[in-house]
């Protein structure tokens, strides 16, 4: 064989400039080549994410969707997608009577439906410059702090649920269920109330009926007492709430926030105080106030006004005395029955109070009461006639809502859902 020559003929020697130049034959077992200097600490390439969560999502309840910006686990941007329970509000009540609104307004917040009730009652009011019994008045509060509970038992209780803690979504809904059938009782519903009228309520308590709400109070209380001590110390609830969601003093009066959001900043505002309407200036409650403005503060804010809640409707079960619970002046209220199929006078008032509607002095008024999530406001104006002119909705949810993406930007994708709980945001209101 030649030298120089494999086999078949084939040059193995190196040649300047060939592919084997340099090269020797590989070695079973020797090292392999190694990465560059500094290439495993070079940094991977990475850009932002955007996410949707909702509307369909259990935490966003079906009525919102986030449109997350990502940066890893940490929350960029937040833009917030409603409408998916808008029913035209406003535009409905302006094809109704007066009367025909109360329907249309239980389903604002349609878990404390009697405080919507009672909003926009006074507004009208306010315009016919009408005084209604003080039974009602009394009567009034009752139904809407027992309301408020229901309402701040619901956000507790979903808040306590999606963040791991089952049982005190339990406990809340049993305290919840226990005040339905009492209103149940009351008003005929569980939900929407359909309970105030221009002039005062629809019906009065049935007999035994204080007794019996007495005693569900008292359970209530005892399971909020369960709930507060299954939360308060737990150390997995602290570390998920305390420090998330914060928004301070400044930045929630400057958003526009009202009831335990801005409380829980820092701000003692509340309307039941500032400005007090039905009977809350004859009675003793205190106002709960925080200081961090975070998710824990507005979760103490919502057991505290629970028990202050309870603390109102003792008193007035204590302060109400028997009497008319709707005026007497068939301008605005209907006759008793034995009238309208007694008397030409009582028929004819009866017809044209249902055919025509309440006939509202001309004038616009804003009305504003303490609602569960804060300042709920009607802005009514009326041209004399059956009819509302102009509706317009001070929604106390929305501001939250709009402060979402300010109480969020730098946090964790997962502080989203407790913060999200803790405003409370009732697609009927928000979006109206």
């Amino acid at each position: 064989m030649t030298e120089g020559k494999g086999v078949g003929g084939i040059d193995t020697r190196a040649t300047p400039g060939s592919a084997g130049a340099g090269l020797s034959a590989p070695q079973l077992g020797g090292p392999a080549a190694g990465p560059a200097d500094g290439e495993l600490e070079a940094p991977l390439r990475g850009k932002r994410m955007t996410v949707n969560l909702g509307p369909s999502h259990p935490a966003t309840h079906g009525v919102t969707r986030l449109v997350v910006e990502l940066d890893g686990e940490n929350i960029e941007a937040m833009k917030i997608d409603i409408g998916y329970l808008h029913r035209g509000f406003e535009k409905s009540c302006e094809n109704g009577t007066w009367t025909q609104v109360f329907p249309y307004t239980d389903r604002l917040n349609y878990v404390s439906s009697i405080m919507n009730n009672v909003g926009f009652a006074l507004g009208v009011e306010k315009l016919c410059r009408l005084d209604i019994p003080d039974r009602a008045k009394y009567l009034r509060v009752i139904t809407s702090e027992v309301h408020r509970i229901c309402d701040h038992l619901t956000l507790v209780g979903a808040m306590g649920m999606e963040l791991g803690a089952m049982t005190v979504f339990l406990y809340a809904i049993e305290a919840r269920d226990l005040i339905y059938d009492r209103l149940a009782e009351l008003v005929g519903a569980r939900l929407t109330s359909n309970y105030a009228r221009i002039g005062g309520v629809a019906r009065d308590v049935p007999e035994g009926w204080i007794e019996k709400m007495t005693k569900t109070l008292d359970r209530t209380r005892d399971l909020v007492d369960e709930i507060d001590a299954l939360l308060a110390r737990n150390r997995i609830f602290i570390d998920r709430t305390r420090g998330t969601g914060k928004v301070s003093r400044e930045l929630a009066c400057e958003l526009g926030f009202t009831g335990p959001c801005l409380r829980a900043a820092g701000e003692p505002y509340d309307i039941r105080k500032a400005a007090p309407y039905l009977v809350y200036d004859r009675l003793d409650f205190d106002i709960p106030v925080g200081s961090n403005g975070d998710n824990f503060d507005r979760y103490l804010m919502r057991i505290e006004e629970m028990r202050q809640s309870d603390k109102i409707i003792r008193q007035c079960f204590a302060q109400m005395e028997p009497g008319d619970i709707i005026v007497r002046d068939f301008r605005y209220a209907l006759p008793p029955k034995p009238l309208v199929y007694g008397t030409i006078e009582g028929l004819m008032a009866h017809f044209k109070l249902v055919m025509e509607g309440i006939k509202v002095p001309a004038g616009e008024v804003y009305s504003y009461t303490e609602a569960a999530n804060g300042e709920l406001g009607f802005y009514i104006v009326s041209d004399g006639g059956g009819r509302p002119y102009k509706l317009g909705l001070r929604a106390p949810g929305w501001p939250m809502v709009a402060g979402l993406p300010y109480m969020l930007k730098g946090s964790l994708l997962a502080d989203l859902i407790p913060t999200y709980d803790s405003i409370n945001m009732i697609g009927g209101e928000v979006e109206q």
